[in-house]
């Protein structure tokens, strides 16, 4: 693993890099609250056929945070980001794996900004809209991180409020926990992003209906869902299984929103869909 820096659209973009310059390129974008690092497991696995690229979303991990929320922390915005990181790489085409907010933007960006070189996209755990309880939820943890004078106890509270990702061993939760955490000015530790990423909730509370953009795809679309999630619901799975790109389905058992993708069994569905012709 490299850990590397450009900047895109004005603003530093940290990411990791694994695998070999001249090996076909996969992009893996985390989640809302998330990092980067969530991917190292994914990553290693890949890397051996793939050259990965994990970004760190503005506003996330070691990227720069926005000086403007309200206008930079949207679909919109970070589509545009993801072509310019693209660009910048000189990547033709790629695969995008996205987790959660991930997806999303890889539905926005395969729409959009980087149609017809996004060659296959794994969406993970969710969908063209938002459920209200689920966005109800995302508004309430997302926006208020609390702070702890321990990092022993920032992980007790990332292994409550993401239990829903599945089987992690203690390494995975402790890598997790070091991979998300940054000291406030008072000593205290909280988690590793920006509070105002959760203005796109309130700002913009239709940025994540993407109906018409789902419709508009056409290219192999892996659609991964946790049989618990309260994210992505049977129905808008079953839905986008009938629509649009007329995803492949995949439930995963034991988890919620969103499956890790750490575990043996689901980066071996990735690996089969990556690797078809």
């Amino acid at each position: 693993m490299q850990s590397r820096y450009m900047v895109c659209c004005g603003r530093e973009i940290h990411y990791t890099e694994w695998g070999r310059d001249d090996a076909p390129p996969v992009l893996l974008w985390h989640g809302m609250a998330r990092t980067c690092r969530d991917f190292d497991d994914l990553a290693a696995a890949l890397a051996g056929r793939y050259r990965v690229l994990c970004p760190d979303l503005i506003g996330r991990g070691l990227s720069e945070w926005s000086p403007d929320p309200d206008t930079e922390y949207c679909l919109a915005f970070y589509a545009a980001i993801a072509q310019a990181f693209v660009d910048a790489l000189r990547l033709d085409r790629l695969c995008w794996v996205g987790t959660s907010m991930g997806g999303a933007l890889g539905i926005r960006a395969a729409a959009t900004t980087l149609r017809g070189r996004i060659s296959r996209l794994v969406v993970n755990d969710i969908g063209p809209n938002l459920p209200p309880g689920a966005a109800e939820r995302i508004r309430t943890y997302v926006g208020a991180p609390p702070q702890f004078a321990r990092v022993s106890e920032l992980e007790s509270y990332l292994r409550e409020v993401y239990a829903p990702f599945g089987t992690l061993t203690d390494a995975q939760w402790r890598r997790m926990t070091e991979s998300s955490v940054r000291r406030r000015q008072n000593g205290y530790v909280t988690t590793h992003y920006d509070p105002a990423i959760v203005r796109q909730l309130f700002v913009r509370p239709r940025d994540f209906d993407q109906w018409d953009s789902w419709d508009s795809l056409d290219l192999p679309v892996l659609l991964l869902r946790g049989a618990g999630s309260d994210l992505l619901l049977p129905e808008i799975a079953a839905a986008m299984a009938l629509r649009g790109p007329r995803a492949r389905l995949v439930e995963f058992p034991g988890c919620g929103h969103a499956p890790a993708l750490n575990v043996p069994a689901q980066i071996a569905v990735m690996e089969g869909f990556l690797e078809e012709k």
